[in-house]
């Protein structure tokens, strides 16, 4: 198929959801740098409610209405039963945009209280939504998982690798999971996550704040690191630029099926 780029292609009956030309090049870039989605693939999206998903939802929903490759797109929320979390509301906003929407319910804070072992309520809450994304994807035949982490994310991910992990690594932007079943691609890894804030408040995206009320109630590793970036970010404008530079070799799995 033709290279993924972006092309300038607008929708005007949903101007008031039309994504940045920012965003759109460089989620667009990315996908071609990587090599995310080829024609005819099946997308589920892990949308958690929060502005960085829902953004990435309409990012590639706006990508379908002209990209040179085919690709059929669906939403999955986890609900993990913490308290304040409320994920329904979304169903009618899902139905409004003729979105196919999975939705999952499972007490994994709960299971976390007893089932962690050394880790962080995030890491095993990461690791136990990510089992469950597999299963669906593999009940409802989707070849291609989505996740929206982005380049802050990464940028984060790095310096906790290295402070405390002695190791070079960040998460990947493409990489097929252990089964070899299917593929997981992160369009938002060139994109900042000031750019999703301002899209998500300019749209209206029914943003359900604090999403996991559990790690804003929790010192993290990543929120010191967050903090971290921003004090260097101040005195250094490409700092970013110049991490994903660096980043660029930890982001390749290799070569994909």
């Amino acid at each position: 198929p033709q290279p993924f780029r972006y092309t300038g292609g607008m929708d005007s009956s949903t101007t008031s959801l039309k994504p940045p030309k920012s965003l759109l090049r460089q989620v667009g870039r990315a996908i071609a740098d990587f090599d995310m989605i080829r024609d005819g693939d099946r997308i589920l999206l892990g949308v958690s409610g929060g502005k960085d998903s829902l953004s990435l939802l309409l990012i590639l929903r706006h990508l379908q209405t002209y990209a040179p490759v085919r690709f059929e797109l669906a939403a999955l929320t986890i609900d993990p039963q913490v308290p304040g979390f409320d994920p329904t509301p979304l169903q009618e906003w899902y139905r409004g945009l003729g979105l196919s929407w999975y939705y999952e319910s499972q007490p994994i804070m709960d299971q976390a209280k007893t089932h962690m072992d050394g880790d962080s309520f995030c890491a095993y809450c990461a690791r136990m939504k990510r089992g469950i994304m597999y299963r669906l994807c593999r009940d409802h035949g989707y070849n291609v998982l989505a996740l929206a982490q982005h380049l802050d994310d990464l940028a984060e991910s790095l310096l906790m690798s290295m402070f405390h992990g002695g190791q070079l690594r960040t998460m990947k932007a493409h990489y097929l999971n252990d089964a070899g079943d299917v593929r997981i691609i992160r369009p938002l890894a060139y994109c900042r996550e000031r750019q999703t804030r301002d899209y998500s408040e300019r749209a209206g995206l029914p943003v359900i704040a604090d999403n996991c009320p559990a790690c804003f109630s929790m010192p993290t590793r990543r929120a010191h690191m967050k903090a971290l970036l921003a004090q260097e970010e101040a005195g250094n404008a490409h700092l970013f630029s110049s991490l994903l530079q660096a980043m660029r070799p930890l982001l390749r799995e290799g070569p994909l099926p």
